[in-house]
């Protein structure tokens, strides 16, 4: 192992296990442990936001990390750290908390994707001077801050600016990580005039009255990186897949590097996972079956052995394959299968869902809260996950599926076809379809169901896709490189 003389604090609006709303989430509880495993030391901060259970997650209050003061343009305002342990790893996460802006809220939202984003911007310039000071208070001087989706953007900028002489901050390196390139944290420019000295604010990427986060992270940061090479050159390359980032993608250059997710083997392995009913591995994989019935009876469907199960997981948007899915119903419920939705979103999606489930309850359920727990089983029972997403930097749950035996299938929008090797012949371990139809989708879910009766083929098969390897070893190694030469 290298030596552990380098720090490394990362910066995320979520992570696995405290609060999960997208891939990010599976990232976070990952992807630091593996660069520690590199020899570099790694810390985490996040919001604290109300509905993270404190006892759950065994969160506890530091003496010397209470009452920092956050001094924004118009006032100042208290902070307070509550502190715990990744699952499975010791390092530290810190839980920025003020009970004025994130005891009643959701998380963080704004206005390019409908939410409801009242308050938003000043909960994120607190969060994010708040990452700042918590560092000085905490002494803990980090040598890279690496700033995840544009939660973290501001945080970049602020390394850049108004900490930039601070002799903690002076030698500090910035990397900024796009997840999704289409959230992009856009909000009216007027509340960051209001809370940011004129220095930051007028550093901010602007266009016209509204400031663009993931921009601002993107031009202020030392090193760029994305989830796969493949997406790294589809968004410098094409506006429309960029969503208008490509232009300061280009300006990055060498500065842009897409590395392959990975992910933690530890926690997503079906021989192990104390989540799931039944275990099973490569050597007993007809424990599957026993995770298949669990999985039904929890959504109540009726258990048939010969059914295929079919899965979709998605936050549901526009770009996450709601609309998708809500043309395809009709086609898919006239397969021989059964259709498990876990998921929500946007209303009209929600509404359309749980009135095909309530019309089809022999053949489809929906279950829109989310929990770890169910996360997992439904990754193990599934006998097929369906991945519909537009654009996808890459993801993670496919990896998930495949290390799991169940087969997915998914659109080819992003780098997710790095992880997916197509099946012909006797060879592959999943399904891409190249046209964002219904047609397409349904067509190559008719060939997997063609394979699915076919029982001999259909196991060796879900064997080979146990058989694939997605820890985060190469890709860390690749990261660890990219951290030691931006440190000189």
């Amino acid at each position: 192992m290298a030596r552990r003389n380098f720090k490394v604090l990362y910066v995320s609006g979520e992570g696995s296990p405290f609060i999960r709303v997208s891939s990010l989430a599976d990232y976070m509880a990952s992807f630091p442990q593996a660069l520690e495993e590199e020899g570099f030391e790694a810390r985490i901060m996040m919001p604290k936001y109300g509905i993270i259970n404190d006892r759950k997650f065994r969160l506890h209050d530091v003496l010397r990390l209470s009452d920092i003061e956050v001094r924004l343009k118009d006032k100042t305002d208290m902070l307070h750290i509550k502190v715990t342990a990744l699952p499975s790893s010791k390092i530290q996460t810190y839980f920025l908390y003020n009970e004025k802006y994130f005891k009643r809220h959701g998380l963080f939202s704004d206005i390019s994707l409908g939410g409801d984003h009242k308050g938003s911007a000043e909960r994120l310039i607190f969060f994010s001077v708040g990452v700042m000071e918590t560092l000085v208070r905490l002494g803990w001087q980090p040598d890279i801050i690496h700033c995840h989706d544009w939660h973290a953007g501001l945080v970049a900028l602020l390394a850049k600016t108004r900490y930039a002489k601070h002799d903690f901050f002076k030698k500090v390196k910035v990397v900024q990580t796009i997840h999704n390139v289409y959230r992009q944290g856009i909000f009216p420019s007027k509340a960051f005039q209001k809370h940011l000295d004129a220095e930051v604010f007028d550093a901010l990427e602007k266009q016209g009255d509204e400031v663009n986060l993931l921009a601002t992270g993107i031009k202020n940061a030392d090193l760029v990186t994305t989830t796969s090479d493949r997406y790294a050159r589809q968004i410098v390359d094409n506006p429309e897949l960029s969503f208008g980032m490509d232009k300061a993608l280009q300006v990055c250059g060498d500065r842009f590097h897409g590395i392959l997710n990975g992910m933690d083997t530890r926690q997503w392995n079906p021989s192990s996972d104390k989540l799931i009913k039944k275990r099973y591995s490569v050597e007993q994989p007809e424990l599957k079956l026993e995770d298949k019935k669990v999985l039904l009876e929890e959504v109540g469907l009726p258990f048939a052995e010969e059914t295929p199960v079919i899965g979709v997981i998605a936050n549901f948007d526009a770009y996450q394959g709601a609309e998708l899915v809500k043309e395809s119903l009709a086609k898919l419920l006239e397969l021989d299968i059964q259709l498990i939705v876990f998921g929500s979103g946007e209303k009209e999606f929600d509404q359309a869902l749980k009135e095909s489930a309530e019309a089809n309850p022999e053949k489809m359920a929906f279950r829109p809260e989310f929990t770890d727990a169910f996360y997992h089983q439904m990754i193990a029972g599934l006998d097929i996950l369906l991945m519909t997403s537009r654009i996808e930097a890459c993801g993670m749950m496919q990896m998930f599926a495949q290390n799991y035996g169940t087969v997915p299938i998914a659109y080819a929008g992003g780098g997710i076809v790095d992880t997916i090797e197509e099946v012909s012949g006797d060879t592959g371990t999943g399904f891409i379809f190249t046209d964002y139809t219904p047609e397409a989708l349904t067509a190559k879910l008719q060939k997997a169901l063609a394979l699915f009766a076919d029982k001999e083929r259909w196991s060796a098969l879900t064997l080979e896709c146990m058989g694939r390897d997605f820890s985060w070893s190469g890709s860390a190694e690749k990261y660890a490189e990219l951290y030691r030469n931006l440190l000189g």
